[in-house]
């Protein structure tokens, strides 16, 4: 059943438009990131839905009501903002039950479901001491804390983390993510973090310019991106890319040149490009020291000892842009010293004149596509 539908949602400021024809449909108990760099226009989406912003044109159907006229606290959604928005002279159990208050919910019923939303959230010991008294991440608990006693059928998340520090930032996205398989609610979060986005969601909404660049499961995009701006966003580091002509076409793939070395990628064939620049991707993640199908002499120019992995950052002979490679943790190169790095035919991706990319011959599993079953089970 859909939770939500967008069709054809447009807004406009004046004259500017900022979202351009958005249809999305979000399944009952989804878990959805928006994500895109600034001013893509995902929060404005998200304060639409919410009905925080007025749209310009299109329908927004939540169980399949339309609720274009309704008010927020009409549509049956919670928000949590970026910021707490928390009454600092409440206790935290007072500032949970501040929407229940509103309602004139009984007082036996108001402390039960304020109970049942503490416990979940693990704030028991902290229900009589106030906002000033508490970490950022047991502040953004409470926040969340107030959206729950109010069993929305949806949740929205505009950036509730980026004011936190980065070890916060990964126990709160632990936290989530374990508060959506205890909920089994819908939540649609926003962010421009890329690894938030991937760590969390079922399915990712990718925006760009006031579009929806590519809509899939987090490994799905990653491994088949549908345009080299989706390539480019999703990844850390950022996918390489390169300028290659393609030299040939055939039942196998497209065969491109780069600077006089050839190779064979598989993928799906077009008509019609033989000879036309192109343009391949590579992750750093897939590429090693040595030769490969296609080899590339770098010179270092910064190297970043991270336990685990090694990122080297070289800058391309004729090529202004940062070439990157995520090698083992104990490789030893330095910088200012050449090496030669290569990488597979069959990991790269390859991109036409319009940024379109080439379906890959890559079989997704299970996993990639996000249909196992939330116990683990297949």
């Amino acid at each position: 059943m859909d939770r939500l539908h967008l069709n054809h949602i447009v807004k406009r400021y004046g004259i500017a438009e900022i979202l351009h024809d958005i249809n999305l449909e979000i399944q009952d108990g989804e878990f959805v990131v928006f994500v895109g760099p600034s001013g893509c226009g995902k929060s404005t989406l998200l304060r639409c839905i919410a009905g925080l912003e007025e749209i310009s044109g299109g329908d927004i159907l939540i169980d399949g009501k339309r609720v274009n006229d309704l008010p927020p606290v009409k549509r049956g959604i919670a928000m949590v903002f970026q910021s707490y928005a928390l009454y600092p002279h409440m206790t935290v159990f007072e500032n949970i039950a501040f929407p229940l208050r509103v309602e004139k919910m009984p007082e036996d019923k108001l402390k039960e479901k304020v109970g049942n939303a503490a416990r979940i959230l693990h704030l028991e010991e902290r229900m009589q001491q106030k906002p000033g008294m508490l970490s950022g991440g047991q502040r953004q608990r409470v926040a969340i804390g107030r959206a729950i006693v109010r069993e929305p059928k949806i949740f929205l998340f505009d950036e509730p983390l980026s004011n936190l520090d980065a070890a916060l930032r990964t126990d709160m996205r632990i936290e989530l993510a374990r508060l959506h398989r205890q909920l089994k609610a819908t939540m649609i979060y926003v962010t421009h973090d890329q690894v938030e986005a991937m760590t969390m969601a079922d399915r990712i909404v990718v925006l760009n310019a006031g579009e929806i660049a590519q809509t899939g499961a987090p490994l799905e995009l990653y491994h088949k991106p549908a345009n080299i701006f989706v390539a480019g966003f999703i990844g850390n580091p950022r996918m390489n890319f390169l300028p290659v002509t393609c030299r040939n076409v055939g039942s196998s793939g497209i065969e491109v040149d780069y600077k006089g070395q050839t190779a064979l990628l598989p993928v799906t064939p077009r008509d019609g490009i033989v000879g036309k620049a192109l343009t391949l991707g590579i992750r750093p993640e897939h590429i090693q020291i040595g030769s490969g199908d296609i080899t590339i002499p770098v010179v270092p120019t910064v190297i970043e000892r991270l336990g685990a992995q090694t990122v080297a950052h070289a800058a391309l002979d004729g090529e202004g842009e940062n070439f990157c490679a995520t090698l083992p943790g104990s490789v030893p190169i330095r910088a200012d010293v050449p090496l030669s790095i290569g990488f597979k035919a069959a990991d790269c991706h390859l991109f036409d004149e319009s940024g379109i990319a080439f379906e890959r011959s890559v079989a997704l599993t299970d996993i990639d596509m996000n249909v196992l079953d939330p116990t683990g089970a297949a």
